[in-house]
């Protein structure tokens, strides 16, 4: 906007007056007042929140969204249940409460009695979670226990995989050289928490 200092003003010894194009006045020592007022005004986006609670600090967020919990419905699956449960409810995470039904060398009546196995194992996993607070989803897999744990983990977006682990006699280590657990590190692309159960259980 273009605007004209009045001459006359400046002979008499008075504050100059700025004239705008539609032939008002304003006093330049006005002026000049508004605009230290607006430079000294905070900013609006500076000013805090009204409503906000001042001892809130940044929202939390959890290092993990979903945890895969193994469980077979042993007392080491028991202690798997345990900790990821106790990880989620930290992290305000959900959990998939997965058993295998391993198919791979056994007939019908023992694939049968591992489903009713695993049923209870997984309905007892949802009853710990809701006393805890956390949303369990009961999940059941049918193959090779290592692989359908990692297919599951890369399927469903797991941020953790949580199983547990026993202590081993010399005649599992010849059955079994590498346990679910080792297989599982192994694969998983994610990070695998091995837990043991407690010596006083």
């Amino acid at each position: 906007m273009s605007a004209d200092i009045d001459p006359d003003a400046s002979r008499h010894g008075a504050e100059p007056t700025v004239r705008t194009p539609d032939g008002t006045g304003i006093d330049a020592a006005d002026h000049d007042r508004d605009a230290d007022e607006r430079g000294s005004r905070p900013d609006p986006a500076d000013e805090p929140d009204a409503d906000a609670d001042p001892t809130a600090g940044p929202a939390a967020v959890g290092l993990f969204e979903r945890v895969l919990v193994v469980t077979d419905g042993t007392d080491v699956g028991e202690a798997a249940v345990e900790a990821g449960i106790d990880l989620a409810a930290a992290h305000g995470a959900t959990v998939d409460a997965l058993y295998v039904v391993d198919t791979t060398e056994a007939w019908d009546m023992v694939v049968e009695r591992r489903e009713r196995e695993g049923e209870a194992a997984v309905e007892a996993a949802e009853a710990r979670g809701r006393e805890r607070g956390v949303d369990v989803e009961k999940r059941f897999r049918y193959g090779t226990a290592h692989e359908e744990v990692l297919d599951f983990a890369d399927a469903h977006g797991v941020d953790l995989i949580v199983l547990g682990s026993a202590r081993r006699t010399g005649l599992d280590r010849l059955v079994h050289p590498e346990p679910l657990p080792t297989r599982v590190q192994r694969g998983s692309s994610v990070p695998t928490l091995v837990v043991g159960v407690d010596d006083e259980r």
